[in-house]
């Protein structure tokens, strides 16, 4: 009898001296450390009271030698513990379960722990993910490390994906050549913002949608869509050029550019016009490429906003070594769980849930397999 946790563990790297110190088991700690998070805990103290409330549950899966670790045990643990590591273990689970999908959607993007005092580019810590849009998993994560920048991390994130057939999108903070470049050689596509500073690629793109003007769009793939509600609407409109001429070399595999324009009424006033361009190595009509650039943006509501509302994220005070990436990383497991739960009610809810039912929670932790 087991659970998929205690095989995502088995190899995880333990941090620790062999020592008459050594009382608890790696794979008992991260267990029940990611089952009291997807329980509800925020911390430590309450990582170590739900174990103790749940040693009878956990009788048959763990051995806990020595009953449950005390809080402090649990910190030292996981400011100890290779993130990238951690990381990648879990990546790699969440990975299996999208294998049967055929092209998987990976939005990549950062976000600040604003609590957390790192010396990073935001002053936080801040970690850098991979979130499969489609399947709401996380496949990815690695936070900035110290004096670093997102740019410069995000290279050793998709490194350690398998990028076989994902369609890869980025905002324009990520908008570099090195990065398309590894995404292509890594057999992946990729849709990428135009950064505005960047006024070469920029320039050569804008002079790419003047020529088609001129031309009436002859040859162009043009859609549109609407959105209305909450006395809002915003209408978003997408003019695709295959094969562009006279890009700046060094961008791998350009198969077309985008321009995407945004117009937003609120409240029947005019509130905000945008005009953004893309580049991308897929060569597909106007539709689908707007579809990949809106959902992009699932990252922000269906991780990012939900970590800060039913996980409390940005309160976070985890400082010590890699406490807050790994706990970070614990967080975005558990929320990856939970959505996929077959469970009425908010997010918050359900963790709520999972630490009064006890099958719930076996429930949840079952929902990927491991094979």
């Amino acid at each position: 009898m087991s659970i998929p946790l205690l095989a995502v563990f088995a190899d995880v790297p333990d941090p620790r001296r062999e020592t008459k110190n050594k009382l608890h088991e790696l794979v008992d700690i991260l267990t029940l450390a990611t089952c009291a998070v997807i329980a509800g805990a925020d911390g430590w103290d309450q990582v170590a009271a739900f174990g103790r409330a749940k040693q009878t549950l956990f009788a048959p899966y763990l051995r806990l030698p020595h009953g449950v670790p005390s809080p402090d045990t649990f910190e030292r643990v996981f400011a100890k513990l290779d993130p990238d590591a951690f990381a990648d273990r879990f990546g790699r689970w969440m990975a299996a379960a999208c294998e049967s999908t055929g092209l998987v959607h990976v939005a990549i993007d950062g976000k600040s722990a604003r609590r957390s005092t790192k010396n990073t580019f935001t002053g936080c810590l801040h970690l850098v993910e991979a979130w499969a849009v489609e399947n709401r998993l996380i496949l990815g994560q690695r936070s900035v490390p110290e004096g670093g920048h997102e740019i410069t991390t995000a290279p050793d994130l998709l490194g350690a994906l398998d990028l076989t057939g994902a369609v890869v999108t980025v905002d324009a903070a990520f908008c570099q050549k090195e990065l398309v470049s590894q995404i292509r050689t890594q057999g992946g596509h990729y849709v990428v913002c135009v950064k505005g500073n960047q006024k070469e690629v920029r320039g050569a793109v804008a002079e790419v949608f003047a020529r088609a003007g001129e031309d009436a769009f002859a040859g162009c793939d043009m859609g549109s869509a609407v959105e209305d509600g909450h006395g809002r609407e915003e209408e978003r409109y997408v003019t695709v050029v295959e094969d562009p001429e006279g890009l700046p070399s060094g961008w791998a595999d350009v198969g077309a550019v985008a321009l995407v324009c945004r117009e937003r009424v609120v409240n029947g006033k005019p509130n905000e016009s945008t005009a953004h361009y893309y580049l991308t190595s897929l060569r597909i009509g106007a539709v689908e490429l707007a579809g990949y650039i809106r959902n992009h943006w699932g990252i922000e509501n269906g991780l990012h906003w939900c970590l800060d509302i039913a996980f409390r994220e940005d309160d976070s005070r985890a400082r010590a070594g890699h406490a807050g990436a790994n706990l970070g990383m614990i967080r975005r497991v558990a929320l990856s769980l939970l959505q996929r739960a077959d469970t009425k009610g908010s997010i918050r809810t359900r963790r709520m849930k999972a630490a009064w039912d006890d099958q719930y929670l076996l429930k949840v932790l079952k929902i990927l397999t491991t094979k």
